[in-house]
């Protein structure tokens, strides 16, 4: 199944490797109220993240982005605004976090260095096309399964299976 196109043009807020999911939805923070905890999602590794973020910007992180609990971070970021998150690799909880929350994750290897902090990024989530419109670099991620597009699409897993619950008799 192709699906619609679907592209996240923003600016880059660069992170390091080994960020985890502490340093970015810390547990004081995870224990607030939703509104007042967004004001202050990933403070700790950029102080003006969350200020200054905007709908559509695009997380670009280093080696083991989201390692250490299983805190979901992802979706916290994208309620933030982040649309897109690439980066070296991700810790395997963080990354199936960041999929099941409807957050496209594209881990790029060593391409992640070919983006800066402040850059302008288009990245198509169909096709895994990145384009670093600063510098004009094109880097190409591996596309998504069509399953994993659907669940993307669908906004996470669970609107994903809420959406289709006519077929699971237990959901009824």
């Amino acid at each position: 199944m192709k699906s619609k196109e679907w592209i996240v043009e923003g600016n880059v807020w660069r992170v390091g490797d080994n960020v985890n999911t502490e340093s970015i939805y810390p547990t004081a923070v995870h224990a607030m109220e939703k509104e007042e905890a967004l004001k202050h999602i990933g403070e700790l590794v950029i102080p003006d993240f969350p200020k200054k973020v905007k709908e559509g910007d695009i997380l670009v992180a280093g080696f083991n982005f989201g390692c250490s609990s299983s805190r979901n971070v992802a979706a916290p970021l994208k309620d933030r605004g982040i649309g897109v998150i690439l980066c070296h690799s991700s810790s395997r909880n963080n990354f199936r976090q960041a999929l099941n929350s409807g957050m496209p994750c594209f881990e790029i290897g060593e391409a992640v260095e070919k983006i800066k902090m402040g850059d302008r990024v288009r990245v198509n989530v169909r096709t895994g096309e990145i384009k670093n419109l600063t510098t004009g670099e094109e880097i190409k991620a591996k596309e998504f399964p069509d399953f994993i597009m659907e669940t993307l699409e669908a906004g996470g897993l669970i609107p994903r299976i809420l959406s289709r619950k006519s077929e699971y008799k237990h959901l009824k």
